[in-house]
């Protein structure tokens, strides 16, 4: 074993004798930084969200008329000689609904909570890209 170590030491050290080693050109350190500071100014990553104002606009708006349609329409029917207001007809759409206080609640503190969360992820976001 040990004379088969020796000449493979030999073998390597015959072979780094015959080879020499090479030198780098004299520009190469300016041209890997130029090659490092390309790739690093290629990864700024710019924030964009993925819906835009205009888009959140025309979903609220959305929203808002699908709302004030269906409580308009649905509930009670129109009938040309009684008084339907809009009052009546949104009082009428809710009437049959009973909920909980353990619900009501939650409907009252859900909303916050989620602000909130909103807040601190937009503040970890911003820290993060660095807007």
């Amino acid at each position: 074993m040990k004379e088969e170590d020796k000449n493979i030491e030999n073998l390597i050290d015959k072979m780094m004798a015959e080879n020499t080693l090479e030198a780098p050109s004299i520009d190469f350190t300016s041209k890997i930084m130029a090659q490092v500071l390309t790739v690093q100014e290629s990864k700024v990553m710019t924030y964009r969200p993925l819906i835009s104002k205009t888009s959140w606009i025309f979903i609220s708006l959305g929203a808002i008329a699908l709302i004030f349609y269906s409580s308009l329409s649905s509930g009670t029917e129109y009938n040309p000689g009684t008084d339907n207001s809009y009052t009546e007809k949104f009082s009428a759409l809710f009437s049959g609904i009973h909920l909980s206080k353990g619900i009501i609640s939650a409907f009252m503190v859900v909303p916050f909570i989620i602000l909130i969360q909103i807040g601190v992820l937009k503040n970890y976001f911003d820290k993060r890209y660095e807007i």
